[in-house]
């Protein structure tokens, strides 16, 4: 089974920046597709950006020329760069691995609030 946990948010101003980490053990990081999804409070869990094994992306569009998401292999680890961040941008940020079709891993969670 793969082990996520996820680290870096917090409290951030409009405009500014921040970086999520997700550090993967217990299986082969990467033979997965790796994705960061988001969930604010009374809304449903929506995808933000998801990298191959291959390392090609996918972004929704709301983040797209904001965010970059990568992986660094060597070190099983996901990364989320986040810049520009708005309001909007507030949620519980997760980090998900997939393997296949069946095969899906969650880590716990990390807040990022964007505010004055």
């Amino acid at each position: 089974q793969v082990q996520l946990v996820e680290s870096g948010g917090g409290l951030v101003q409009p405009g500014g920046s921040l970086r999520l980490s997700c550090a993967a053990s217990g299986s082969i990081f990467s033979s997965y597709t790796m994705g960061w999804y988001r969930q604010a409070p009374g809304k449903q869990r929506e995808l933000v950006a998801a990298i191959t094994a291959g390392g090609s992306t996918n972004y929704a569009d709301s983040v797209k020329g904001r965010f970059t998401i990568s992986r660094n292999n060597a070190k099983n680890t996901m990364y989320l760069q986040m810049n520009s961040l708005k309001p909007e941008d507030t949620a519980v940020y997760y980090c998900n691995a997939q393997y296949g079709v069946d095969l899906r891993y969650w880590g716990q969670g990390t807040q990022v609030t964007v505010s004055s």
